[in-house]
């Protein structure tokens, strides 16, 4: 991994007063570069050939570069024209998987908003649930022997896919069946967790290290498809229906009951004080813990999305719980682009940028 003083050696030959906001041209770039123009940053996006368009339509970017795929961004030469711009790249779920975590640890010289090393602690689902357990958190049953399946559950794959490819299975043969279909091969590839029947929450945070502060700025549920359509026939077509599939194809607002919000912020408060523990500085800025709120009111968390999620599109003008905090329209986007504004201001900005 490049070390955290490589990265900072390249920060401190950045023009504080020109500092440009920068992100992949997908999932949370619209949010983000809107967040920046509120803050009064220049913004840059990337865009992948054919979907300049979007992004000119809207207007929000300063500046736009094309690349034929997103792997060109770990470019040395196209690196150098980023650090030339003073950028501070903003992750997010398809930043992550289209350049993976691994090559964004070791390759990526440009600097970054948030701690690079989170990315190995959300990829990894073994790492992910070492340190939910280190939180406190309340986990779902994982089966490390399929012959063991005794209920129903879901088999997960690694990485920011937006729930493509997770299958159920509810006992051994099941999975086998499914196994075969998919050819899976070893454990590595997969986790088997147990199903949780209850209300999807999906709380969005932030954690300031500059003020030592955690913010709930807002919450969702995913539509996923084909699931969730499916609920909808299977009293019609209980005998014909497909394989459910759980793609994410977009995002509802919800507001929890209010008795249940000191629980939510301690889930948060967990998870950050967890990853300082594990890896130093621990995590910074957006995320998300993925939740279940079953009938008797525990919360079972089955992932933690450690940037900036899909479901905070949302909220580009605010949420229940952000106007609640601030004066103006808050988005975990326009959030962002003020942390590293306070940095600058402060002269902090090493402290949450790596």
């Amino acid at each position: 991994m490049l070390h955290r003083k490589e990265i900072h050696h390249i920060l401190d030959g950045y023009a504080r007063d020109e500092i440009t906001i920068a992100t992949i041209g997908s999932h949370t770039a619209l949010q983000i570069l809107k967040g920046a123009r509120d803050e009064g940053f220049k913004s840059l996006v990337i865009c992948k050939r054919g979907t300049e368009e979007v992004y000119r339509q809207f207007g929000l970017a300063d500046e736009l570069l094309t690349v034929e795929n997103f792997e060109q961004v770990l470019e040395k030469s196209f690196q150098e024209q980023l650090i030339k711009r003073n950028a501070i790249l903003i992750p997010h779920g398809s930043f992550v998987e289209y350049l993976s975590p691994v090559r964004i640890e070791n390759e990526l010289f440009v600097p970054m908003f948030g701690n690079r090393a989170v990315l190995d602690w959300e990829a990894d689902r073994g790492k992910e649930r070492e340190w939910m357990e280190r939180a406190e958190l309340r986990l779902p049953v994982e089966f490390n022997d399929p012959a063991d399946i005794d209920r129903l559950v879901m088999v997960k794959f690694p990485g920011a896919k937006g729930g493509r490819g997770y299958i159920l299975a509810s006992n051994h043969d099941e999975f086998e069946q499914k196994r075969k279909k998919l050819e899976l091969r070893d454990k590595g590839e997969f986790t088997i967790q147990e199903y949780v029947v209850g209300t999807r929450f999906y709380p969005h945070y932030f954690y300031s290290p500059l003020k030592d502060k955690l913010e709930l700025l807002s919450m969702d549920i995913r539509y996923e498809s084909n699931i969730d359509g499916i609920a909808r026939l299977s009293y019609i077509l209980r005998d014909s229906l497909p394989e459910p599939s759980f793609v994410v194809t977009g995002n509802l607002p919800v507001v929890i009951r209010e008795s249940l919000l000191p629980r939510v912020l301690e889930m948060g408060r967990r998870v950050i004080t967890a990853s300082q523990e594990m890896f130093s500085p621990g995590l910074i800025g957006p995320f998300c813990i993925e939740t279940v709120c079953t009938e008797d009111l525990a919360f079972i968390a089955f992932e933690i999305s450690a940037r900036i999620v899909a479901g905070t599109n949302l909220y580009i003008s605010g949420s229940p719980y952000s106007q609640l905090l601030y004066d103006v329209p808050m988005s975990t986007g326009r959030r962002i682009a003020r942390e590293v504004k306070e940095a600058i201001k402060g002269d902090l900005l090493k402290e949450v940028v790596y």
